[in-house]
């Protein structure tokens, strides 16, 4: 049964993030992206909610359809055999309510872990969806993991100096409403980035930046969890611009052949039964 087979899943998702374990996540965006990850040796695969909603062309923020966001997650958990975690984004719901329908169809896809994020509402709404999300997982028999991202940093929500305060203050609301876990996207000071992985009571979950500590350090800081967010899928795109440019402007095509994931070796990984 799925929810037999999820649960199991869901159940190694959470020993990932445990033991002072360091879980690394290229994201990816489809089915043949997460292959790819999976089979490069990843032990679980987290989609970039901008990277789906641009393969499907349309602008990050909540501008893919509910729908495709499904579909996608389908094709992922189709193409895989490691436990998914999917970018819900701020829910899909006009209120903490809607989104409970919305996780349960995210569930029944087979997936086991989800972000939530806060954006620039007051915290207290994403309180509400943490706890419908949880009481949606429950409800499935899912142990779900849940992902609670705040935007303090990446959205400088507040000053400079009052980062780490407000960030923990969050963080301690969140995890009375049933979050698993918290991401901090736009953190890079190692100090702190271990002041907020030492108080915040549930593992802490980083967005790899230019200039970020290596993620020895970052374990030594006590992060467990480091995502690539959209890098992988901006850094594939850069690729396609640069050997576009090169084709069209100077009638150049030689180094597209360079690099590349064979014919053969990609249709072996997506037929695997």
């Amino acid at each position: 049964m799925k929810t037999t087979s999820s649960n199991s899943l869901a159940a190694t998702f959470r020993a990932l993030h445990a033991n002072e374990q360091l879980l690394l996540l290229p994201n990816a965006w489809d089915g043949a992206s997460a292959r790819l990850i999976e089979a490069c040796g990843a032990a679980a695969i987290a989609t970039s909610s901008a990277a789906v909603s641009w393969s499907h062309g349309v602008p990050d923020g909540e501008h893919l359809t509910l729908e495709m966001l499904l579909a996608t997650t389908r094709e992922i958990i189709r193409a895989v055999r490691v436990p998914v975690s999917v970018d819900l984004e701020a829910g899909y719901g006009a209120t903490p309510e809607a989104i409970g329908p919305v996780v349960r169809q995210v569930v029944d896809t087979g997936v086991v872990g989800i972000n939530l994020e806060d954006g620039a509402a007051p915290p207290e709404v994403l309180v509400a969806k943490l706890e419908v999300a949880r009481r949606a997982a429950a409800a499935a028999g899912v142990e779900l993991f849940i992902n609670a991202r705040t935007d303090v940093y990446l959205r400088g929500l507040v000053a400079p100096e009052e980062r780490v305060q407000e960030t923990l203050k969050r963080a301690r609301l969140y995890r009375e409403a049933g979050c698993d876990g918290l991401f901090v996207p736009g953190i890079a000071r190692p100090e702190e980035i271990a002041a907020i992985a030492q108080a915040a009571g549930v593992p802490l979950n980083v967005m790899a930046l230019p200039g970020l500590a290596p993620a020895p350090k970052l374990k030594e800081l006590g992060v467990r969890r480091l995502s690539l967010g959209t890098a992988l899928a901006q850094a594939a795109l850069g690729t396609v611009r640069r050997h576009c440019v090169a084709l069209l402007e100077r009638g150049e095509y030689g180094g597209v052949f360079e690099g590349q994931v064979s014919y053969g070796e990609m249709n072996a990984l997506l037929s695997r039964s």
